[in-house]
């Protein structure tokens, strides 16, 4: 990035935060105001304004006429970049991975659409994280029309009123819950400032990152955050805090090269101690149970072992209280168990931990075969609350596995995939709502 529009970056969020400033002192000043706001989003989402189900049986029915959603977006995106060129400033130079994650939000939102009260709550954690890209509400009017030439030009002459409609109300509501999501938020940084204080490659493709934020940042262990590397401007990737809270107030990340140009390749290969960083807003629900009402089970494959060593942690933290914790930690071969000596402290040190190393290949290969096969042979896990994180495939299979063998969807933890056949149909698995996350960071 040059220097000029690197300057005009950080001048354009210069601004935004003098003018968030000023938005929070009025909410201050004028409280009631914003609950207002907040009740008419959610008299919205109850559905007292519109049909939703009929407007969820309109669009499905009208499906044919702008899928597959790749053309859709596309013609979104020349549209709005066209009626306003500014704006392609905001976005990394390559779309690819903005254009599949707002795919899978329209998905999202169609197959929740009879759920108001879901969506609302999914769109304002969508609204509180686009803080940190400088999101406006014009924006989202330019988003709007924007939608709806892609749609006419999408649907040619399968163009139907009917079909724009359902669109827009479904559109606006969501809008209207990330407003008031980015509202509720406007007490928090937008995003963190982060200064790099350990760089240390582990294995073939893999760092750990240490990090110290200039302000406090708040998470709890499980959850993840998007970083985003001043090598790639714009692109933000999301990835597991590696570790519960500490009073230093450091944060690590594992970080997996997927490939190269990507945010991934920029914070292994081209990041060191003392460079800057920036993350997002705290997000998922992977964390612990209050009070730890039943034994632990953790699966974690590949990087997934950063949310795992969080969890355990925190659970380290907090003492056992009587309950066990079993880890099947995945690896393709021995090699890539990189953080080996962090896993053999933990283990030593706590006797209520139990930990199976699960090798796919080569020298020390399980005859497991699988994360999944291996906790379907080591016992009943019915009476459990699982974990379960690393890449798609591991988690599917894992997560089907668990289910089958009669442990309760609600008691299923995992990080979210990108195009998984889950849940279960008639039940819903923790942190499937979190649909933004992709669990590998395929499009690096």
């Amino acid at each position: 990035m040059s220097t000029i529009t690197s300057n005009a970056y950080d001048e354009y969020h210069a601004l935004l935060a003098r003018q968030d400033a000023m938005r929070l002192r009025q909410q201050l000043l004028h409280p009631a105001g914003a609950v207002r706001t907040a009740e008419a989003v959610r008299t919205a989402g109850a559905g007292h304004s519109f049909d939703w189900i009929r407007d969820q049986e309109t669009i499905n029915r009208h499906l044919p006429s702008v899928t597959p959603f790749g053309d859709l977006i596309t013609h979104l995106y020349q549209a709005m970049f066209e009626q306003h060129p500014y704006l392609r400033g905001l976005f990394p130079d390559s779309m690819a991975f903005q254009q599949a994650h707002l795919e899978r939000a329209f998905w999202y939102l169609i197959e929740h659409l009879d759920r108001p009260d879901e969506v609302a709550a999914f769109c304002a954690r969508l609204g509180r994280d686009h803080r940190k890209l400088g999101v406006r509400p014009v924006h989202y009017e330019v988003f709007e029309s924007s939608l709806v030439a892609a749609l006419r030009r999408s649907a040619g002459e399968r163009w139907v009123e009917e079909l724009e409609q359902a669109w827009v109300r479904m559109v606006r509501f969501a809008v209207a819950s990330m407003v008031e999501g980015a509202r509720e938020a406007l007490g928090e940084p937008a995003y963190w400032n982060a200064t790099v204080t350990e760089h240390r490659v582990c294995g073939p493709g893999v760092a750990v990152l240490r990090v110290r934020t200039a302000e406090p940042f708040p998470y709890k262990a499980g959850q993840y955050a998007r970083l985003e590397s001043p090598l790639l401007p714009h692109a933000w990737r999301p990835y597991s805090v590696a570790c519960a809270p500490r009073a230093d107030g450091e944060l690590e990340f594992h970080i997996r090269r997927t490939g190269p140009g990507g945010v991934s390749d920029a914070l292994v290969a081209g990041t060191r101690v003392g460079d800057l960083l920036r993350l997002g807003p705290a997000q998922g629900s992977m964390t612990l149970e209050e009070g730890l009402p039943r034994d632990v089970l953790i699966v974690a494959g590949g990087t997934g072992w950063a949310t795992a060593k969080a969890l355990l942690d925190e659970l380290a933290v907090r003492g056992p209280r009587g309950r066990s914790a079993h880890l099947f930690l995945g690896a393709r071969t021995l090699d890539d168990l990189y953080d080996t000596a962090a896993l053999s402290e933990l283990e030593s040190r706590h006797p209520w931990l139990r930990v199976v190393p699960v090798i796919g290949e080569g020298s020390g290969a399980s005859e497991d075969g699988s994360p999944a096969d291996a906790v379907a042979r080591h016992g009943d896990w019915s009476g459990h609350v699982a974990y379960v994180s690393g890449p798609p495939g591991m988690v599917i299979d894992t997560v089907q596995r668990l289910t089958a063998m009669n442990l309760p969807a609600s008691r299923i933890h995992y990080d979210p995939v990108d195009g998984a056949s889950l849940p279960v149909p008639g039940e819903s698995v923790q942190g499937w709502a979190e649909l933004p996350r992709i669990g590998v960071e395929r499009l690096a």
